[in-house]
């Protein structure tokens, strides 16, 4: 089945054009319900369109300007749908924020962004100091009260506030600046054009395939809104087609069956944590057996095969599998639900106007069934990384061989370098077989190495230290601490808690060390660089 036209074509258009265009077509439709609260409140596509269309012109009247960042910290909810879609209506550069962050991780993500604006909730900030941002200007809080922070509904309130003009066109102007930390290193902002997120959401929705949404649809969306899966995997095409997103906040296992038994979804976006506590209530028969999904999607982290093979033989519902990352707005490759294309092993094809190529160890491309390294080329990948030109260099660069320029469909030059080795048979369909890049991924959730160690090393008993990705059958990997002490202290147990502690009171819950070793050095090359690999195959 060839991938070769957009649902739409996506010039000119904001991504704000496709969820306000739904909303006129489909004013009594439901869009969202919202389960963030004791209640669940239920918002119809006009109501939604009013909202986004008040906080955008608020978000003026509070001084926001084409350019300027606003700041989304807050966990699945209405209003970071709203403000989301307000702030790039208004012009703004919309930044979400992992609501699991500590203090130190949203100090950096605001003072690196210059974010002007923050939206949150009382709950989330109050015991952290926010004072002494350059940029930082004002701050609102969405449902209990925070120190210093206005209330969310006075963006709300009618104003004579008009919205500005556009500056530049889609190609150029960002819609979202989500944080990644790329192959390695810190985290780095991610320049998304409108061009490029409206261009992936008309690239996910495939004309034809049985496995796109509808507007008949109902989504379940337990994976969070702030990473690049929620956003525009969820969020938007959801809305674009008129379906309806029914939002939890956070995963929780009782209530997630309860909403799948009481809202019936014809879809959910896993990951494979959340595919196999599916197997589980299956096999327990607490998965509703009276349910309408019609399929669902894994992604975000390496997918046993196995494991999608054991949910359809429990629940007759296929699963497709994609692939992608933050820097491509995400989805590069997706899988197909069709029983004469259905591989659930498999990532799948790469969607519409997306070129790959396998490099081998060589320098030069690989064959079929061949590994090499994934790099490609698209509509949806990113302008760079925010004010961090040598990485943006790093991973957007040439292909031996190839031409390095656009293709004339909205493609920027230079090819992304994906850190993950593939292979590809005759069919096209192609499969991720290892993984070049540093990067853990932790129940689908990235863990810098560099960020834990930064962490690690301000500890006063450790000297020197590296982490790594250990393999785990729940979680895909764990984060994996090796750690030389200082002079005076003792390795054991006690130094291992005491460690992984320390890194879960400055960094979310996710990052920390789950096992800690203590060693005699930490193995490096001439130039100081930390060499995992032998790290690795100490564990």
């Amino acid at each position: 089945m060839p991938r070769d036209r957009f649902y739409r074509d996506p010039t000119g258009l904001f991504v704000h054009d496709l969820i306000l265009e739904a909303c006129r077509k489909n004013p009594d439709r439901t869009a969202v319900v919202d389960y963030s609260s004791d209640e669940p409140r239920r918002f119809s596509y006009a109501e939604y369109g009013t909202l986004i269309e008040r906080a955008a012109k608020g978000l003026v009247a509070a001084g926001v300007k084409p350019g300027d960042v606003v700041a989304i910290y807050l966990f699945n909810c209405w209003e970071f749908g709203v403000t989301y879609h307000a702030a790039t209506l208004a012009g703004a550069i919309p930044t979400p924020l992992n609501p699991t962050y500590r203090e130190r991780e949203v100090r950096y993500q605001l003072e690196n962004s210059g974010a002007a604006m923050l939206v949150t909730d009382g709950v989330l900030v109050r015991d952290m100091n926010l004072k002494d941002l350059p940029k930082l200007r004002h701050i609102y809080s969405t449902r209990s009260e925070g120190a210093g922070a206005a209330p969310f509904s006075d963006l709300l309130k009618p104003t004579s506030s008009s919205l500005p003009a556009p500056a530049e066109s889609p190609q150029r102007t960002l819609a979202a600046l989500p944080y990644s930390s790329g192959t390695t290193g810190l985290p780095k902002g991610v320049m998304l054009s409108h061009y490029n997120l409206v261009a992936n959401v008309f690239q996910i929705l495939v004309p034809g395939e049985e496995g796109t949404f509808r507007d008949t649809d109902v989504s379940l969306c337990v994976l969070p809104l702030y990473h690049i899966y929620g956003l525009n995997v969820i969020l938007n095409p959801v809305l674009t087609v008129g379906g309806t997103l029914v939002l939890l906040p956070r995963f929780d296992p009782e209530r997630m069956l309860h909403v799948i038994d009481v809202e019936q979804p014809t879809f959910m976006p896993l990951v494979p944590p959340l595919l196999n506590f599916l197997c589980q209530a299956a096999e327990q028969g607490l998965f509703p057996r009276k349910q309408r999904l019609r399929w669902v999607k894994c992604g975000a982290a390496p997918l046993a095969p196995e494991l999608p093979r054991r949910f359809t033989s429990l629940t007759g519902v296929p699963v497709r599998q994609g692939y992608g990352m933050t820097e491509a707005s995400p989805v590069t490759h997706m899988g197909f639900v069709e029983p004469e294309l259905y591989q659930p092993d498999s990532i799948g094809h790469a969607v519409a106007f997306t070129d790959c190529r396998l490099i081998g160890d060589g320098g030069h491309a690989v064959g079929t069934d061949a590994a090499g390294e994934l790099v490609m080329r698209g509509p949806q990948f990113m302008l760079g990384y925010w004010n961090a030109p040598d990485a943006s260099a790093a991973v957007l660069r040439p292909v031996p061989g190839e031409a390095d320029q656009s293709t004339g469909n909205g493609v920027t030059d230079g090819w992304y370098w994906s850190g993950d080795v593939a292979t590809v048979d005759r069919r096209g369909f192609y499969r991720i077989v290892d993984r070049r890049k540093e990067m853990i991924k932790y129940k689908g959730f990235p863990v810098a190495p560099a960020e834990v160690e930064s962490v690690l090393l301000e500890h006063p008993a450790v000297r020197d230290c590296g982490v790594v990705g250990k393999q785990d059958t729940d979680a895909g990997e764990i984060p994996c601490a090796f750690v030389v002490l200082r002079d005076g202290y003792k390795e054991g147990s006690k130094a291992a808690s005491e460690l992984c502690g320390f890194v879960a009171e400055r960094l979310t819950g996710y990052k920390q060390p789950r096992e800690v070793r203590f060693v005699g050095n930490i193995p490096r090359n001439p130039s100081g660089k930390i060499l995992r690999r032998q790290l690795r195959e100490l564990l």
